[in-house]
């Protein structure tokens, strides 16, 4: 069984994320779906049919949620000591040629959100750069051509 990596706090995310859904989501769609249901015939109710399509997508969602996070390895970055290297769950900042600073965590492909700055390990990025240490360079194979990151700081929170 593959286990996919969640940081703990990704791990917290998701569990946030499937709770309000549980406890929510959940019956303020159910709810909806009886009100439709009141309004009369259901081959022409639009508000039923989009309150079921909405039903389908939470539990999917749900049902997603739950398995991710029972077959999930959570890891405590908190807990490792690579020694400044770059490994899973290190907050790395980089400066690019230009030399504009960029903060990225590098966690799991569930967890990953480019406008939070988390960029999933199998990200071009975090492979360039995993492994390596502060002051090293990590060339990243871009569309327009490669790029180089410089590592000014490695940390783990």
């Amino acid at each position: 069984m593959n286990r996919d990596p969640l940081t703990r706090a990704g791990a917290e995310r998701l569990r946030a994320e499937l709770d309000r859904l549980k406890k929510k989501d959940r019956p303020a769609v159910i709810e909806a779906i009886a009100e439709a249901r009141a309004h009369g015939d259901l081959k022409e109710n639009a508000e039923y049919h989009a309150a079921r399509e909405q039903q389908g997508f939470i539990e999917g969602r749900i049902q997603q949620l739950e398995a991710t996070l029972s077959s999930a390895q959570i890891i405590d970055v908190s807990m490792l000591n690579p020694g400044g290297r770059v490994v899973f769950g290190a907050t790395v900042t980089v400066a690019d040629e230009d030399g504009e600073e960029t903060r990225y965590q590098i966690v799991g492909d569930l967890e990953a959100d480019i406008k939070e700055f988390r960029i999933a390990i199998s990200s071009p990025i975090a492979r360039a750069l995993i492994g390596k240490e502060e002051g090293d360079v990590g060339v990243v194979a871009a569309p327009g051509g490669d790029r180089e990151l410089e590592i000014v700081e490695v940390e783990y929170l």
